[in-house]
């Protein structure tokens, strides 16, 4: 969807997810490699000579990444790592360019959007037999981000980095608006309400309680989960459920209220823009969002909430994993660079150095240390209830018709249930072709 891509190296936002569009399941199937299935043999000598490229898209981990790599080259010091930096605009491009014949990166970084096309095009290899050697253990890390990498049965990515959403409250405009903060073990009825109740009160200072958008990661996304649906199922959409139009209805909702800026407004002026300008209250938003905060006019002003409770707790996860690629002619030396990263002394560097909120367990304390005063926990308490984003092998397609589709269901033109079911029926017949 937008600019924390390249910045976090985690989450994926509507804007950016027109490169996974460029990603053909054919050019790649024209370059598929055979794949066994099997992964090697989970243990690799310590004097084991090997050449290898990890491709990255975020130039600001470099400098944590190549202490994870100093840390690896003390176990296997002949094993060289270079690490390949490409753009996020261009990097799922250049990937494909690679998978189509045969020469990707030996490791390489993995969203969700486009895991499932390289998983099953035979591109990866799967990390089996590291985790049957003990190499890599993925009770380490969240369920959901191990099943966001699990294609077919088969796990092939591990987690690297996470994000989870909450909300990001701006105690100022509570207290100029004289409307008490609400609890944390709030509900959708409470978010409404106060939303409705700040942008009455903060009318004349042109500010609004909270705000809608169309990024379905940080807002309806989680409010479906909340009712208890799913966006995907299977092979099949779920946007034709009763749950699936709740949650859609929840924004449309807050708009209808006055309790958000317009549809039209929010596509002049982001949601995040309106939260970091001090003109809404409440804003729904990624754990990434943190950066845009820090040394920020508002920062000593916000604080953290969990998302408000539906039918039940949830929120979205994603984090990108770190792959093997299939066909690399040095796969035993890639796979314990991978299993590397994946352990908890270079996770617990990447989080120290403020790189990444590392995947692994027990490792984030850093991310929290970093706004002391904004009970950022919240966010890694929400990996317990967390379900991961909604993805399949061609996401971007579907993602298009979101796009096209919903903001007039938001903005109240069309009635929230008939643009679920055309939303519905346009993405089965697009899940149909995958």
């Amino acid at each position: 969807m937008t600019a924390h891509i390249p910045a976090r190296g985690t989450g994926v936002r509507r804007a950016l997810l027109g490169a996974v569009a460029a990603l053909g399941a054919a050019a790649l199937l024209a370059g598929c490699s055979s794949s066994s299935g099997a992964s090697g043999s989970g243990e690799v000598a310590k004097d084991t000579k090997a050449d290898l490229t990890y491709a990255v898209w975020d130039q600001n981990q470099v400098k944590a990444i190549k202490a994870n790599i100093a840390g690896f080259n003390e176990e296997y010091p002949d094993i060289k790592v270079n690490v390949d930096v490409t753009p996020y605009a261009s990097y799922f491009t250049k990937l494909q360019t690679q998978g189509s014949s045969n020469t990707l990166p030996d490791l390489f970084w993995m969203n969700g959007p486009n895991f499932q096309l390289y998983a099953a095009n035979g591109k990866l290899a799967p990390i089996t037999d590291s985790v049957e050697s003990g190499a890599i253990d993925p009770a380490n890390y969240s369920s959901a981000l191990n099943k966001l990498y699990t294609y077919d049965g088969t796990q092939y990515g591990v987690p690297k980095d996470f994000d989870t959403i909450g909300v990001w409250m701006n105690k100022s405009l509570f207290e100029q608006a004289g409307v008490p903060m609400p609890p944390k073990d709030w509900t959708w009825d409470d978010f409404q309400q106060t939303g409705a109740e700040l942008s009455e009160k903060l009318k004349s200072k042109g500010a609004y309680g909270a705000a809608a958008g169309m990024d379905g990661q940080t807002t309806y996304y989680d409010t479906i989960f909340q009712a208890g649906g799913s966006v995907i199922d299977g092979k099949e959409s779920a946007y034709d459920s009763e749950a699936a139009e709740a949650g859609l209805a929840f924004w449309a909702d807050l708009i209808e209220s006055g309790a958000s800026p317009t549809m039209q407004q929010l596509t002049d002026t982001t949601a995040d823009q309106w939260f970091t300008s001090g003109k809404v209250a409440m804003y729904q938003g990624g754990s990434w969002f943190r950066s845009a905060l820090i040394d920020s006019d508002i920062e000593q002003d916000v604080v953290a909430y969990p998302l408000p409770k539906g039918k039940e707790q949830a929120t979205v996860i994603h984090g990108v994993s770190n792959v093997v690629a299939e066909g690399s002619k040095n796969k035993a030396a890639a796979q314990a660079l991978q299993a590397y990263m994946a352990s908890k002394p270079a996770q617990q560097q990447q989080g120290d150095m403020g790189a990444i909120i590392p995947a692994y367990t027990g490792t984030q304390d850093a991310f929290t240390k970093t706004m002391p005063d904004a009970d950022l926990q919240v966010f890694l308490d929400a990996v317990e209830y967390a379900k991961p984003l909604p993805v399949s092998k061609n996401t971007a397609t579907w993602n298009t018709l979101e796009t096209n589709l919903l903001p007039s269901a938001f903005d109240g033109s069309e009635p929230v249930d008939e643009v679920a079911e055309e939303l519905a029926a346009k993405m089965d017949a697009a899940l149909a072709k995958e």
